[in-house]
């Protein structure tokens, strides 16, 4: 995933930001314990709120206990505990996700991009067949979205909606897999659909710039002429507003406050960072 499911830290409190803190630095150590020490450069924001989000539903953090950072031995830090598979099932879709990602960098990428991604692949793809062994329903969902995504993005009349689909129907699935129940699994895919539109769009309104200069596919500037600002907004607030009432349905068990601040606060501050970015104007 991108980075742009973080937390406001400005209005946390004291205690959560530790929470929070403590659950990142416990998937960054399952990384390494899963995979190796050079999965954890892979860890993301994103991937947290995942792994905080499986915890919540299944009341799985035991607590937290003291330790010392693996990349600053000299620095303490907390880790959660956790009781069942959500911190390795975070971590594996976080390598899955990475694997993929990859794939489709040697695709778009220029040549010395293309350098460093073909040498970094190889360690992904090892890590990557761990993974889907264990998590194939994960690894089977991440493939079909390259699959589709690709197919969106080759076509020339590729609306922002088809070029949204592949990632939200992703997450949509992946999300689902936690429901114990069809009214339960309704609300989650709904969910997890609209996080991930949102991500994809938000992502390609961070890239708009470059992608233009690069001549890549990007859904906000198609054969009609560039989005504008205006445009761009209403449709990611549309995403964030309806998976925020699919959240709402959610019963959060635990990090409430954190998930909430994130859901109301850190969100939409990761996409009002994108939106400054952008120029204003009609299209053109």
């Amino acid at each position: 995933m991108f980075g742009y499911l973080q937390i406001q830290k400005s209005e946390l409190l004291v205690r959560e930001f530790e929470a929070y803190k403590a659950v990142y630095c416990g998937l960054c150590k399952q990384m390494g314990k899963d995979y190796s020490f050079l999965s954890r450069f892979s860890l993301s924001y994103d991937c947290t709120f995942y792994a905080m989000l499986l915890m919540s539903l299944s009341r799985s953090c035991s607590g937290f206990r003291d330790g010392r950072c693996t990349f600053n031995p000299l620095k303490k830090c907390k880790y959660s505990n956790c009781e069942n598979d959500a911190l390795s099932k975070a971590a594996a879709f976080s390598v899955i996700s990475v694997y993929y990602k990859l794939k489709d960098d040697l695709n778009d990428s220029g040549f010395f991009r293309k350098i460093i991604t073909g040498a970094v692949l190889p360690f992904f793809s090892h890590w990557h067949k761990k993974a889907a062994k264990k998590y194939s329903e994960i690894d089977a969902f991440a493939e079909e979205m390259m699959r589709l995504q690709s197919k969106a993005e080759s076509n020339s009349d590729c609306s922002v909606d088809e070029a949204a689909h592949p990632t939200a129907y992703m997450l949509a699935n992946v999300f689902s897999l936690e429901a114990g129940d069809e009214t339960t699994s309704r609300i989650y895919y709904e969910f997890g659909y609209h996080i991930g539109r949102w991500i994809y769009l938000v992502d390609a309104a961070d890239d708009l710039s470059d992608d233009i200069k690069k001549g890549l596919f990007n859904p906000f500037h198609t054969n009609g002429g560039r989005f504008s600002k205006e445009q761009i907004m209403s449709i990611l607030n549309q995403s964030l507003a309806r998976a925020y009432e699919a959240y709402n349905l959610i019963d959060i068990k635990d990090f409430k406050g954190i998930l909430d601040n994130m859901m109301m606060m850190g969100f939409p501050a990761s996409q009002n960072k994108v939106i400054e970015k952008l120029n204003g104007g009609c299209n053109e």
